[in-house]
């Protein structure tokens, strides 16, 4: 069995986590911050906008089960790549909508499938696509949040929304059972 990882942000990690989580060949997610300069930075200082660092998952998967290019087709529609630093009511560079490849070959991916989805929007896509320096695995508190409080109004009110779009829309086809 063939694993991989990609580090991925777009707005909260709490409902890229949430998405990535069902995905049928995923093994885990992990919450956390990656892109700044801060060395082990905390929840309190990444929200400060000061460290650099943007809130990240890191995707492990079961690459000859789920590819990187149909992870990537998930992000696109699991956010909007569109928006500079934004993500419906947060706002900042920690929820900026980044890719970060592993080496040169996901990088090469990533810009295809960048290159892909450039016209699928209303507006140019403003992800970045940056080099993934050092992953730091945010607290406790942070992993697995939806599905440890999906009763909690940011839950119920910003995620289960995302999820029950990307069910209608088949955009999830490999969803694993909840």
């Amino acid at each position: 069995m063939q694993t991989s990882k990609i580090t991925l942000g777009g707005g909260c990690f709490w409902c890229l986590e949430a998405i990535f989580e069902r995905l049928n060949g995923v093994t885990s997610v992990v919450s956390g911050y990656a892109g700044g300069q801060k060395e082990n930075p905390t929840y309190q200082e990444v929200c400060g906008g000061d460290t650099g660092h943007a809130e990240v998952i890191q995707i492990h998967f079961e690459s000859d089960c789920i590819t990187l290019e149909d992870i990537l087709d998930v992000f696109w529609q699991a956010h909007d790549p569109t928006t500079l630093n934004r993500q419906g009511n947060d706002i900042g560079t920690q929820y900026r909508s980044t890719i970060m490849p592993r080496d040169e070959k996901q990088k090469e991916i990533a810009l295809k499938s960048m290159e892909k989805w450039e016209g699928e929007f209303g507006s140019p896509i403003a992800t970045k696509i940056e080099p993934i320096n050092v992953f730091y695995e945010a607290e406790e508190c942070h992993q697995d949040y939806f599905r440890l409080n999906s009763k909690a109004p940011y839950c119920a009110f910003s995620i289960e929304p995302k999820i029950k779009k990307l069910k209608d829309n088949n955009i999830l086809p490999s969803l694993a059972p909840d």
